[in-house]
């Protein structure tokens, strides 16, 4: 049996009984981090952490709950930043760390809400992975923990750090596409059959005793010792929303950055285990969804995992012009040109705009983990906060919700609840 510390148990313990000793942070001072999470995206992105503010936050302690990738870690983390941090397996033992001023929490998304409450009544600032919850719910109880904490709160949707989906968003409002009923997002990948999407490597040494399997879980169910769970969950209900919590929110929070939208109304989504038919996973590989929004707004997502010629990109099809964003690097517009259409809209120039090249900016991943240190630093703007990741949220589980129940959901802005149809 495990000795972790709950949240619950978290909560009693004396760090909260004297929040005086915490670590204030001052502007202008370095941030100290601690991170949880060094798997795929979290080891990626503890190394861009260090690079993007090497003179503004320093990684002070991680935590993993597999002891090699923490070895990993511990040794990158040394390496980049000449001073090695302190290691934890349990998160909420590092949250006692009174020396730590921020998380970073590169969880499975069924650790977010708890992990993320923890540390804002640690006294911590959070940036948490998206999707920001496991569950609607759990989303409300985040976004209330951070407005009765007054601590700054970043969630991982990136493009709202992107200079590109910000040259889109002035487009859009210069009016040039007319008026716009109708978005559409798409994300097609594509792997070789020893390689099935989302089936991660599994380390060889893998095993019981050098991977915490319960703190992994969590409050999930406990179905025995399972490395295919572990290292892949994405592909399980019980840690992820699939396709819908892990690309959808992505696009459907850039339109809402764009369009100014924030919620839809209703959703129908379908698919399934279409391709990847011969293991357990329990995500579909396949989706599509239509969302309706009001003031007469639509979105149409499409997702397959069996082809990637058209990639992933949103397209904005507006009355008067056409806007698409690709791949995260290029964004285009073309003038409407139907037969009938007025001379000052067809005969309007084409737009190219390369991200990389024209505004100077690759993937903004670094730029969103930045932000998060500035805006604990110097008080600048967070380019998502809570709410903002809740409401990207909220999109991917009532999709998740349409598909496993097969119906048409409803949702509820007023009363931020949702009904099956």
């Amino acid at each position: 049996m495990s000795s972790s510390i709950s949240r619950r148990d978290f909560n009693r313990s004396t760090v909260l009984a004297a929040p005086a000793l915490l670590n204030a942070q001052t502007a202008g001072t370095k941030v100290n981090l601690g991170w949880v999470g060094l798997g795929n995206r979290g080891g990626r992105h503890i190394k861009t952490m260090m690079k993007v503010a090497k003179n503004a936050a320093s990684i002070g302690a991680i935590c993993d709950t597999f002891a090699p990738r923490m070895a990993k870690g511990k040794d990158v983390v040394a390496t980049q930043q000449g001073v090695a941090p302190q290691t934890y397996h349990d998160y909420y033992k590092m949250l006692t760390n009174d020396a730590i001023d921020a998380v970073v929490i590169m969880t499975p998304e069924h650790l977010h809400r708890d992990m993320a409450i923890a540390a804002l009544e640690a006294g911590k600032h959070v940036y948490c992975e998206k999707p920001l919850s496991h569950t609607i719910e759990e989303g409300h109880e985040i976004v209330a923990a951070v407005e009765k904490s007054g601590k700054k709160f970043q969630v991982g949707t990136q493009r709202r750090s992107s200079l590109l989906y910000q040259k889109a968003k002035e487009i859009y409002e210069s009016g040039v596409l007319g008026e716009v009923v109708y978005a559409r997002a798409f994300w097609f990948r594509n792997s070789p059959s020893t390689f099935p999407a989302w089936r991660y490597k599994i380390p060889m040494d893998a095993n019981p005793e050098n991977t915490d399997y319960e703190r992994f879980l969590g409050t999930a169910q406990n179905k025995g010792f399972d490395k295919n769970r572990y290292f892949q969950w994405r592909l399980y209900w019980d840690y992820s929303g699939g396709i819908s919590t892990d690309l959808l929110v992505h696009q459907t929070d850039a339109i809402h950055m764009i369009t100014g939208h924030t919620h839809c109304k209703s959703v129908m989504c379908t698919g399934g285990v279409h391709f990847w038919r011969n293991d357990d996973r329990e995500v579909p590989d396949t989706i599509t969804a239509g969302f309706e929004y009001p003031e007469h707004f639509h979105i149409n997502y499409s997702v397959a995992f069996s082809n990637s010629h058209f990639r992933f990109g949103e397209q904005l099809l507006g009355s008067e012009g056409t806007m698409e964003i690709i791949g995260l690097r290029d964004l285009y517009v073309y003038p409407e040109k139907y037969r009938g259409a007025p001379e000052e809209v067809s005969s309007r120039p084409e737009i190219h705009v390369r991200s990389r090249k024209d505004l100077g900016q690759g993937n903004p991943t670094g730029d969103h983990l930045r932000n998060f240190i500035d805006s604990i630093r110097d008080n600048v703007p967070l380019n998502c906060d809570a709410q903002t990741g809740h409401e990207a949220a909220v999109t991917g589980h009532l999709a998740t919700m349409s598909y496993r129940e097969e119906k048409k959901v409803f949702w509820d802005n007023d009363t931020q609840r949702p009904r099956l149809g």
